[in-house]
């Protein structure tokens, strides 16, 4: 069993303990344990299995969740989550990705009306029953209606974090001499919905016996002699893998990348041209003449386009662009400089100030921001005004101790619901980089929601708006607002949209970026790092500015430290 697959059991017991009720300190011993085992560098399983190892060397592992893993290794369970999944149905789990439901409001629904699914909720809800309870109302039904629907819509997609583990496993095991991936995942789209993957040379056609064969495979869905398909792990992500010819993967590279909508205006602009387009090759109508099929650059040039970057292949434009050779140049990760969003033990993160500085480094980033919370995330240890300040005085020691990398003193700070920050503006004045973010109400109605941005971006100590829409992937929709005003704002007063990497979020997004853009905003990546690993989530970010058509000079950290400071008058 994989460290993820641990960590996630550990996980849901804990939330099935939380619907209970249950001893709070057991609950965090959990979830610890759940954090810590996800982001172990060595597999947890097989040190259970080593009697030459002890799993309570790992941080945070004491003797009691030693045995836990034992039990785990031995049958895939253990005695305290069979007693949750006793007393409750593990579709209860479910419940806890619907937003404005916690734990014991679940617990609630459960004891007067037995809900248990997702179906079960949306009955309630409807037969106008979940507003009779305590503490709940018509208001929260509404919502919760909403969250279902938006649950739906992204019910059997995935993270991209997720997706890219399972393709760089594959591709180092599928033994072929070329394997490319395609489809919404080389689009860079926030989540997918299956992996497509393209085996070309030496070891193709074995690489599909291979791929049926591998043991994370949960369920053969169907194999010939060109193609496989099978369910990887406990979350049955469907992975298309395909054999061809290396002459004709340009061709399929292109067809089986997408969009389905730019496919559709590609080939309709060959039928004009007197060309047919498949995933084969680009052909003469008359006569079946192969005209290019080997490379996508080949492809597109005898339409007579620029090749276009996969992450623009929405009919968005692109096609256009590509024929009038004004494509932007796009941003690539190699140009990041820096990374403007990140956290340490001060509050939540898991790891020091120098511990982050150093992976920085080891990326070749020229400087960084260490942005901790703020106070009114208490349950993330947030910092006040003393301790916000006495932290900034240890970044400013630190560089002159020297790290390799120029260290930003910041802050994460919460916008309350009035727009005001959470620290006074003395405290603020004390820091380098400043990012305001909302972590509460965000269910405000649009009006309210919008005076409150546009009230933060008045302070002026804010250097950023972080993760501006409030959206995290299948589980939270973005609040509502006034976009087009906060960014013509944002763009008047010199405030950088944050682009936040982590792809639990990935916000903004494309059509955001590029309705910001136009309106002369300017645009931060950063991960949001809680680990030093996190710092690779970077390249999701660039992924998501990508797609929003942006430049390296619409991103303030693609700027070397110079020139960085003298823009952010740090």
């Amino acid at each position: 069993m994989e460290n993820r697959e641990i960590a996630r059991l550990l996980s849901e017991t804990a939330d099935l303990m939380e619907i209970a009720a249950e001893d709070p300190f057991r609950i965090r011993s959990y979830r610890n344990a759940a954090t810590v085992i996800e982001g172990y560098p060595e597999s947890v399983a097989e040190m259970v299995r080593d009697p030459a190892r002890k799993v309570t060397d790992i941080p945070g592992i004491g003797k009691g969740l030693a045995a836990v893993l034992e039990e785990i290794q031995a049958r895939g369970s253990f005695e305290r989550r069979d007693e949750m999944l006793a007393k409750y149905p593990p579709t209860a789990l479910e419940l806890l990705k619907i937003q404005g439901l916690g734990p014991k409001s679940i617990a609630r629904l459960w004891e007067h009306y037995r809900v248990s699914t997702i179906d079960d909720l949306e009955r309630v809800c409807r037969e106008e029953k979940l507003r009779l309870l305590p503490r709940m109302g018509a208001k929260l039904e509404e919502k919760v209606l909403r969250s279902i629907a938006y649950y739906r819509q992204g019910a059997g997609r995935f993270t991209l974090n997720f997706a890219s583990e399972v393709v760089e496993e594959l591709t180092a095991y599928l033994g072929a001499e070329s394997v490319s991936v395609a489809g919404s995942y080389r689009r860079g789209k926030e989540t997918v919905g299956d992996i497509d993957l393209l085996v070309t040379g030496e070891g193709a056609e074995t690489a599909l016996e291979r791929f049926v064969a591998h043991p994370r495979v949960g369920e053969v869905l169907g194999k010939g002699r060109n193609k496989a398909s099978a369910r990887i792990g406990l979350e049955g992500l469907q992975v298309d893998v395909r054999a061809l010819p290396a002459e004709s993967l340009g061709a399929a590279l292109q067809y089986f990348t997408g969009s389905k909508e730019h496919n559709v205006a590609l080939r309709q602009r060959a039928l004009r041209l007197g060309y047919t387009l498949n995933e084969y090759g680009l052909f003469r109508m008359a006569g079946e003449t192969l005209v290019a099929a080997a490379s996508e650059e080949e492809i597109y040039a005898a339409l007579g386009l620029d090749w276009i970057p996969p992450e623009l292949r929405e009919n968005q434009g692109e096609i256009e662009a590509a024929g009038e050779h004004r494509l932007p140049d796009l941003v690539q990760l190699a140009q990041v400089r820096g990374d403007l969003h990140m956290h340490t033990r001060e509050s939540d993160g898991r790891a020091t100030l120098e511990e982050m500085a150093e992976a920085a480094r080891a990326l070749g980033y020229e400087y960084i921001a260490i942005t901790d919370h703020s106070k009114s995330l208490a349950m993330a240890n947030g910092l006040d005004e003393r301790r916000a300040v006495d932290f900034a005085a240890r970044v400013r020691e630190a560089n002159r101790q020297g790290l390799g990398i120029h260290v930003f003193s910041g802050l994460e700070c919460d916008i309350r619901r009035d727009g005001s920050m959470d620290l006074t503006d003395d405290a603020l004045a004390e820091l380098d980089f400043v990012v305001a973010s909302v972590h509460s109400y965000m269910s405000l109605e649009s009006v309210e929601m919008t005076d409150r941005l546009l009230r933060a971006l008045e302070n002026p100590h804010v250097r950023a708006i972080g993760h501006p829409t409030g959206r995290v992937l299948l589980h939270r929709e973005a609040f509502s607002f006034d976009f087009e005003r906060v960014a013509a704002a944002a763009a008047k007063r010199g405030v950088l949209f944050e682009i936040n990497a982590s792809p639990e979020r990935l916000d903004l997004d494309a059509p955001l970026i590029r309705q910001a853009k136009a309106l002369g905003a300017r645009f931060a990546i950063s991960t949001d790092a809680h680990h030093p690993k996190h710092l690779a989530n970077m390249r999701f970010g660039v992924s998501m500015a990508r797609r929003g058509w942006l430049e390296a000079a619409d991103i303030v950290n693609t700027l070397p430290l110079d020139r960085f400071r003298v823009l952010c008058g740090i």
